[in-house]
């Protein structure tokens, strides 16, 4: 699920649940600030990810509630990968005074909204998509051998979900009809978090004050940008198996093909028939057909003439 939506004081939860250390705005930032260099050196990636058709369309609350799963799937593996990564640097001085599982880590909430989506057996249920696995692949790497850079991908995720993700959450819940409780969009929810423009601002605090040179620092911003390019290939992949949909996708496992195009482009699909060898999914398009008007009246004609032709039988 994207998170690359510019910030709105409108999904910012300002509710008072714990404390933090706060900080002064920042009026006294520096270009060579870490923070600063982040936010200008990703600009254009920002702006490329959130002008992606797959958030414009979320954007809009065009989106479909299958494409909304499998896109918390892909949340639910980037986020597993990110955190066991972060646990595993807590201790790291270039990350650890961003080391706040209490607070933002997401793992949790995202295995809430899978029960939701798939029932109490979702593991069994969903599956990594290629786009996905290459992020997560990086994301094991950085944390393994490159914990320096981990920094990059902590900043792209927490700082997008606490700023543009509470803008989709609301959309989220409207067009799909949500449960006003809050299930399905939990990934949204920081309970440990009582004010999220604060807690953004002492979080740039903490990346300000890591002790980097500047090189390490544009590798950092590199990072970063990289961060961007997978989310926009999770967003490109989950646009094409969105083209596959029909309005009204079944309900749990993979969606419904609506007899256009060719389904073994489709990476979601893929993974599920490799291992039957067929080429295509026979019940899926025989459904999407007879989803058609005229295949519909095709299929009472038969009907009827079959009906008449036992009548004038038995009589």
């Amino acid at each position: 699920m994207p998170s690359d939506v510019t910030e709105s004081s409108e999904g910012v939860d300002e509710t008072e649940n714990v404390h933090y250390e706060e900080t002064e705005e920042d009026n006294d930032v520096s270009p060579t600030d870490l923070s600063e260099m982040l936010k200008e050196g990703t600009k254009e990636s920002h702006d490329r990810a959130e002008n992606t058709q797959f958030v414009k369309d979320f954007l809009k609350g065009r989106i479909k509630k299958e494409l909304f799963k499998l896109a918390t799937v892909a949340l639910y593996y980037t986020y597993s990968a990110l955190e066991e990564e972060m646990d595993r640097n807590k201790d790291h001085p270039s990350f650890a005074p961003l080391y706040f599982p209490q607070e933002l880590h997401r793992k949790e909430a995202l295995a809430k909204d899978m029960e939701y989506f798939y029932g109490e057996n979702w593991k069994e249920k969903i599956q990594c998509s290629e786009a996905t696995q290459c992020y997560v692949d990086r994301i094991h790497h950085v944390g393994q051998y490159e914990p320096e850079l981990l920094a990059a991908h902590a900043y792209t995720r927490y700082m997008g979900d606490l700023s543009g993700g509470q803008v989709l959450k609301k959309v989220a819940q409207r067009a799909l009809k949500l449960p006003s409780s809050g299930e399905g969009i939990q990934f949204y929810v920081f309970d440990n978090v009582s004010n999220a423009q604060q807690f953004k601002q002492f979080y740039r605090a903490r990346i300000n004050a890591l002790d980097l040179d500047k090189k390490t620092k544009e590798r950092i911003v590199e990072e970063a940008n990289k961060a961007f390019e997978f989310n926009m290939q999770v967003f490109d992949e989950l646009d094409k198996v969105g083209a596959l949909l029909t309005e009204e996708a079944q309900d749990g496992g993979f969606p419904v093909h609506d007899g256009k195009g060719d389904l073994r482009k489709c990476p979601y699909y893929a993974t599920k028939l490799a291992g039957t060898g067929d080429p295509g999914c026979p019940y899926h398009i025989a459904m999407a057909l007879l989803k058609q008007p005229t295949m519909q009246c095709v299929l009472a004609a038969c009907i009827a003439l079959a009906a008449g032709v036992a009548a004038w039988y038995v009589l």
